[in-house]
């Protein structure tokens, strides 16, 4: 058969399934897997360059009476008619038995998009995301830079572990290597510099401090040790006055001696992870413990209050490792802890930061106390970035419209009375 003749096709149903196995049709099963695994509907296809063996046994199989053009575009039901002829099978069956499974490439586009959406729905629900919503920006940064190695298993997995590591913050003054196998079991290195876990938690640390990203190995070990890694038991300290324990622990004898002489103790890290016998005193209700972040309000209840100020503690702006390692331990005695702050935006990342770690409640942070305090202020320096609070959802949107940050000691007068209110309440006969 040419091109200038024309032929008589042999009738498809003596050419037998050898007819499907020609070399020469070979292009043309190979043209049809690739549309076929497309997973999108196939009506036509367009097949070639053919040379001219090959559109002889196109023309053969179709039962044409002149060749091809060398780039045909031929009707699958076509195809499908003469094969069914010829073997009894479907295309799909001869184009997967010749060339190999087909696939459903639309199909795992949709499976992968769906992958990926619900990966980037986890990780904006996660409780620590969800906790501390300035990490929302941290986590749609993860989004806008995609997947992980092109892998949603991976990306899921390295975010994972940065969200177990975050909420493992603040560490416990240990040294980096200590702190990853501690956390993640065992992995020595696994938050080594330029490690993409590594990488990815310090962005989250940088959003929730709203500092830029570190870029030299200096800024790195920094912010690593702002979040409590690689400091130290000495250098990491907390301030805490009014607080009467019972107990010969080392702790309790210096916070008793402290408040008792109405004045601050300044408590390390290493004399709150080793604090011996500390008994809190045990009434009917749990005893509350009011923490605060500015040391001017601790020295204006301590100048008012003396030897009866309550207990408060202080997180002298980010709480650091001693901070939380004191709240914790005052939370496991039984303590009722209720925390105050800024009325900014860093001051909301702080609150947002301890009710997380803590389990503190807040104490007047309302979208009221905040309208309150504004009421009363005229002026004020503008709040700054200004994330959710969780405990109020509708104190940000209030934050960003009336645009005043409110310090906490503009308010110091309202915090020492519910402050006196307290004192009045564990010492009667001293006011009556």
């Amino acid at each position: 058969m040419t091109t200038e003749d024309t032929a008589t096709a042999t009738a498809p149903a003596a050419l037998g399934t050898t007819t499907l196995r020609r070399p020469e049709l070979l292009p043309v099963w190979q043209t049809l897997h690739g549309r076929l695994s497309s997973g999108r509907p196939v009506t036509r296809v367009r097949l070639g360059p053919l040379d001219e063996s090959q559109r002889e046994a196109l023309a053969d199989l179709l039962g044409l009476d002149r060749l091809p053009d060398a780039r045909p575009v031929v009707a699958l039901a076509r195809i499908e008619e003469a094969v069914s002829e010829v073997s009894g099978r479907t295309v799909r069956d001869v184009v997967a038995a010749l060339v190999g499974p087909l696939g459903d490439r639309a199909g795992e586009r949709r499976r992968q998009e769906d992958e990926r959406t619900g990966l980037w729905t986890w990780l904006a629900g996660h409780t620590t995301v969800r906790a501390q919503p300035a990490l929302a920006d941290w986590a749609a940064s993860c989004r806008a830079a995609g997947l992980i190695g092109g892998s949603a298993d991976r990306t899921r997995t390295l975010l994972t572990d940065a969200l177990t590591v975050l909420a493992e913050l603040p560490g416990q003054a240990e040294p980096l290597p200590v702190f990853a196998a501690r956390v993640l079991n065992g992995h020595t290195h696994a938050l080594d510099d330029g490690t993409p876990l590594s990488t990815l938690v310090l962005r989250a640390l940088a959003t929730l401090y709203d500092t830029a990203p570190p870029q030299s190995a200096a800024e790195r070990r920094a912010l690593w040790s702002r979040a409590g890694v690689a400091d130290d038991e000495l250098s990491s300290t907390v301030l805490l006055g009014g607080l009467h324990p019972a107990g010969d622990g080392l702790l309790a004898r210096l916070t008793r001696l402290c408040a008792e002489a109405g004045q601050a103790a300044a408590l390390t890290l290493a004399q709150v992870r080793s604090p011996g016998e500390l008994t809190l005193p045990a009434d009917a209700t749990p005893l509350v413990v009011h923490v605060v972040e500015n040391p001017s309000i601790l020295a204006l209840a301590l100048r008012r209050f003396g030897p009866h100020c309550p207990p408060l503690v202080c997180t002298s702006g980010w709480p650091n490792s001693a901070a939380v390692q004191l709240m914790r331990l005052l939370t496991d005695r039984g303590a009722d802890l209720r925390y105050h702050g800024d009325f900014d935006g860093e001051g909301i990342r702080i609150a947002a930061y301890v009710l997380e770690k803590t389990g503190a409640r807040p104490w007047r942070m309302t979208v009221t106390d905040y309208r309150s305090a504004v009421a009363r202020h005229a002026r004020g320096p503008r709040p700054g970035r200004v994330t959710g609070a969780p405990w109020d959802p509708e104190l940000a949107d209030a934050m960003r419209e009336r645009d005043m940050a409110v310090a906490e000691e503009l308010v110091a007068d309202t915090l020492l009375k519910d402050l006196a209110a307290e004192s009045r309440e564990d010492h009667p006969s001293d006011h009556a």
